[in-house]
């Protein structure tokens, strides 16, 4: 009995001595955002302190994980939005890519009726008319608070500071990274092989988000953005057309509601 009182005592002071866990990610506690790169979410919390609200937060979240989590967030997809206000309000906003205008059931079939592999999801044929932009004026319409240029403003100071490379980021780029040149050609800007521990910067983002934050939401859909955007997916031999662009809407939708339990 002795001995086992001893081993247990000698357990509980090695326990003891252990240091406290050391939090990691964001820590905050007032309010909370929630994303899959820490740094996107200290834009959003930082755009909070500055007397933002949630969803400025959201928008400025949404921006900077184009940078910290391009395999996601980025200007040149789509998303959705699903809120609930205190008062018990709810709603949605589809803000997913579309097809574009020359869009057509067969077309991503060979002559025989089989569909051409690679052709949907592979290089400029695969892409849509992209959402994002769209989606966060439109949030940033109805119930934003700061102005669009303060809200954008720490997501370009990100930009240009650049991210840290994660191990599991570095193994996705070098994983995609062949088909990344094969689609995008050798000078592509997206960057070069990383390593862990790497900073990953973006000037070309750099200048898109500048761009958009002087001229608003038409840049990415009737400037410059949509020209270069546009010209680039044509060269490649994709179908999405300024038009498309510059047609884009996102819609508004009642979320489908349900009592759970």
């Amino acid at each position: 009995m002795q001995r086992i009182i001893l081993l247990i005592t000698a357990l509980f002071l090695i326990q003891c001595k252990q240091p406290p866990a050391q939090p990691t990610g964001l820590v905050t506690e007032k309010a909370m955002v929630v994303s899959a790169r820490k740094e996107a979410s200290e834009v959003g919390m930082a755009i909070m302190k500055r007397g933002g609200n949630a969803f400025d937060a959201m928008i400025g979240t949404e921006l900077a994980l184009a940078v910290a989590y391009p395999f996601a967030g980025n200007l040149g997809g789509g998303g959705f939005m699903v809120y609930r206000m205190n008062n018990g309000e709810v709603g949605a906003l589809d803000y997913r890519e579309k097809a574009p205008l020359a869009a057509h059931k067969d077309m991503y079939l060979d002559s025989l009726g089989n569909v051409i592999p690679g052709m949907s999801t592979v290089g400029a044929t695969g892409v849509g008319v992209p959402g994002t932009i769209a989606g966060i004026f439109e949030v940033h319409e109805k119930f934003g608070s700061l102005p669009m240029e303060e809200i954008i403003q720490p997501v370009i100071a990100l930009v240009d500071r650049g991210v840290e490379v994660t191990e599991k980021q570095a193994k996705r780029l070098d994983y995609y990274w062949d088909q990344i040149v094969e689609v995008n050609g050798d000078n592509t800007l997206f960057y070069n092989k990383c390593m862990p521990g790497d900073t990953l910067r973006y000037p070309a983002l750099a200048n898109t988000l500048r761009r958009i934050a002087k001229n608003g939401r038409d840049e990415f859909y009737k400037g410059e953005t949509a020209r270069i955007l546009a010209s680039f997916i044509q060269e490649r031999g994709g179908f999405v057309t300024e038009e498309d662009l510059a047609r884009y809407e996102a819609k508004w939708r009642q979320p489908i509601i349900f009592r759970y339990k």
